[in-house]
């Protein structure tokens, strides 16, 4: 299975941790989910609602977005952000909450069996 290094924890006891491939999407189109947002924000909100867990490295978010919007689960347009600046913005498609909805099943799925393995005694 690829991983892929794309967040890093803050603590210092603790190493970068590899994400499996394609998390990085899920996160992605679960923060589209909520409302369009440019891609700074989007880091931002991931980093927010894991108390600073989870934190997208820039290329990796950016790698996402594109392959998201070649693959048309979101599409995006350019606008002016919160600080005036020129920002791409992004926002989820049907296509995209379809995607969202598969593959939260299929890690939900994934993370069940891994607990099963962890917890056995």
């Amino acid at each position: 299975m690829s991983t892929s290094k794309t967040i890093s924890y803050h603590a210092m006891t603790r190493p970068a941790l590899d994400l499996l491939h394609g998390t990085v999407d899920l996160l992605v189109l679960r923060t589209l989910a909520w409302e369009p947002m440019h891609g700074y924000a989007i880091g931002q909100f991931v980093k927010t609602r894991t108390d600073g867990a989870i934190a997208l490295e820039s290329a990796a978010l950016y790698q996402a977005l594109h392959r998201l919007e070649k693959r048309k689960l979101v599409r995006a347009w350019w606008g002016v952000s919160e600080t005036r600046r020129r920002a791409r913005f992004y926002e989820i498609t049907a296509a995209g909450r379809a995607a969202l909805k598969s593959q939260s099943t299929d890690l939900r799925a994934y993370v069940a069996a891994l607990y099963q393995v962890l917890d056995a005694r």
